[in-house]
This record gives C-alpha cells, structure tokens and sequence, in this order.
C-alpha cells in the first residue's frame, strides 16, 4: 500500500508546454507590436513634440511585448526564462507606472485604462512570487491576465478615442 507524506500538497500538474490560448496571446501581442512600430513610423515628423515620458512608455511597453512572444511560445521553467520573466516583469511595472504620468485626455484626469495600470502594478509581484514558489498554476493565470488585460487591452485602446497612436497610424 503505498503511503502519502501527512501534510503534503498536493497541486495539479500543469503543462509547461504553449497551448491554443497562449499561441492566441502571443498572436495578438505581435499585432500589437506591429501597429505600434507602424504607428511609430507613420508619426517619425512629431518625434520631436513627444515627452520624454511617452518615450520611456513606450521603449518598456516594445520590450514586454517582444519578450511576451518569445515567453508564451518558448520552452517554460529553464534559466533562460527566469530570466526573460524577470526582464519582463521590470518592463511591465515601470510601463505601468509611467502610464500614470500620461493623461492626455480627460483635461489631464486619470482616464478608464489607468484602472490596467494599478491592476498591473498589483499583478507584477504576484507573477514572479508565484514563479519563485513554484506554483505554476497561480503564475500561469496571473501572466495570462496580465497579457490579456495590460497589454492586449490596454493596448487596444491606446489606438482609438484620438489617442497619440492612434492619430498616427489611421492619419
């Protein structure tokens, strides 16, 4: 008869391997990029009348959404990893936490996607202690939510409503 450790967890077991909704999150993150770098060029005249700010959003922003590609698609749970996860983790919190200095519209308020950038500054700790504690699970639901609303989302709604993005890539 075999004997279980009194106490012991017992925690699902969770393929590390990329499935349908990371293959998706990682899709749109791509598209993603590549409307902000065709908006980018689309914008090259105004370089100029961009705040530092918005520029160091935007360098942060470009780094997660590079790295989110190759952390979705990539083997999980080797050094290499760890590592692009912590690099990732310390573009998305200042990307966050800048954005709280960005408030173009709104007569210079907070405007709805800051409510993404307090949800993420919450999520980046959850992300890499979850990972450091080996609960696979809890870091694969937090980095999904984190791609799905912070960077997807949010994303998505830097285009519209006469956003800077936006001007420039449907100009």
């Amino acid at each position: 008869m075999a004997t279980r450790t009194v106490g012991a967890a017992r925690r699902p077991i969770v393929s590390l391997a990329p499935d349908q909704f990371d293959r998706l999150l990682s899709a749109s993150a791509t598209i993603l990029l590549l409307m902000v770098i065709v908006a980018l060029w689309r914008g090259r005249s105004d370089w100029d009348e961009i705040p530092t700010l918005v520029w160091a959003h935007l360098l942060t922003i470009g780094l997660a959404l590079v790295l989110t590609r190759i952390m979705l698609l990539r083997r999980r749970g080797d050094r290499l990893h760890r590592r692009l996860g912590w690099i990732w983790c310390l573009a998305m919190a200042p990307t966050a936490a800048l954005s709280f200095g960005i408030r173009g519209i709104n007569d210079g308020g907070l405007s709805a996607i800051h409510i993404l950038s307090a949800f993420t500054l919450v999520q980046v700790p959850v992300i890499a202690f979850s990972a450091r504690a080996h609960r696979v699970a809890r870091h694969r639901f937090a980095v999904r939510a984190m791609v799905a609303g912070a960077l997807i989302l949010a994303g998505a709604f830097t285009f519209p409503f006469g956003r800077l993005l936006g001007s420039w890539l449907f100009a």
